[in-house]
């Protein structure tokens, strides 16, 4: 949602507030002068005047005991007061909805730009590391420079891509090589792999094999995927990643040799925040594999715990297939 949508929307709550407020306000007003009008014509009683009435004549009068209709017009005010009261209170919690709404926005698209970019970054870093060694040894490092090129471009469109899930667009439209892309999502990983002593293997499948996901969208979710295996899979293990078809659906399997995900976990690791025993190398934060889940549904696809165990986990990921 854009900056101008997120003002008309505050407007929009803040004109419905008032038509709440003044039409509670002119119906509360209308119903206490309606019963005190009852009152008073029900308390009501002629009197003969003989003091003199028109023309100086005996006339009636009509006479209302103030003692009687003071407790009514205490009562409806005290009353009044308390709709009014009451209503304030629930156009106001309906006038801060928007604003909570923006509020979790920006909560959430902050957590979740600091999660995705920490890998890239994390990565960064090392090849960063990687560098200064090659340069302290006199080795080239065009190939070096090349991934940090690499490195740099990916965490740019990695922030677009977020960007437009965070305005509502569910990214760029278009396809991925599936081979490309995991490919690219283990060339990041490599370096905290490699820091690891955990082999990536990958199989991408059949040559051409395309999913109907953004490419960007596709390597995000590789990283998360092999990432989260790296970080579980215990050292001089490998992390198998494969492709394969099923119909008309891409499916990816992610493989690790870590200790396995305890049953009652297996539906919760998917929840925003939400992380099992703290087994991996480095602290998690609850939101890769939330985030996972929420571009392969963007998407029309799924993700699951395919099996798991002491030997190890099986992610499934399936995503529709690109003609």
């Amino acid at each position: 949602m854009s900056a101008a949508e997120d003002r008309r929307v505050v407007r929009r709550a803040g004109a419905r507030v008032g038509l709440l407020v003044g039409g509670a306000s002119a119906v509360a007003l209308t119903i206490g002068v309606a019963i005190l009008v009852g009152v008073l014509l029900t308390g009501a009683r002629r009197e003969t005047d003989h003091h003199g009435g028109r023309g100086g004549l005996p006339g009636d009068r009509v006479v209302v005991d103030f003692d009687d209709v003071l407790p009514w017009v205490l009562g409806l005010g005290l009353l009044g007061v308390a709709v009014i009261g009451v209503v304030g209170w629930a156009a106001s919690r309906w006038s801060v909805r928007p604003l909570d709404e923006a509020l979790r926005r920006q909560r959430a698209f902050v957590s979740d730009a600091s999660h995705e970019l920490r890998t890239p970054l994390t990565a960064l870093s090392s090849r960063v590391q990687i560098a200064q060694r090659r340069l302290a040894r006199g080795e080239p490092l065009d190939d070096t420079l090349d991934r940090l090129r690499r490195d740099a471009d990916l965490m740019d469109d990695v922030l677009t891509d977020m960007l437009l899930s965070a305005e509502g667009a569910a990214s760029a439209d278009g396809t991925a090589a599936v081979a490309d892309g995991l490919r690219s999502a283990e060339a990041v990983v490599e370096p905290l792999a490699v820091e690891a002593g955990v082999a990536v293997e990958v199989d991408a499948g059949p040559e051409g094999l395309r999913v109907d996901m953004p490419a960007v969208t596709l390597t995000r979710v590789g990283i998360a995927l092999i990432d989260n295996a790296v970080s579980h899979a215990p050292g001089g293990s490998a992390v198998r990643v494969t492709a394969g078809i099923a119909g008309d659906t891409v499916e990816i399997r992610v493989i690790d040799a870590g200790g396995g995900i305890r049953p009652e976990d297996q539906e919760r690791v998917f929840e925003r925040f939400a992380r099992g025993a703290e087994s991996g190398r480095r602290r998690g934060f609850g939101l890769g594999l939330a985030l996972v889940r929420e571009a392969a549904e963007r998407h029309g696809g799924t993700i699951a715990v395919e099996r798991t165990s002491a030997e190890g986990t099986v992610f499934l990921l399936r995503l529709p297939r690109a003609r």
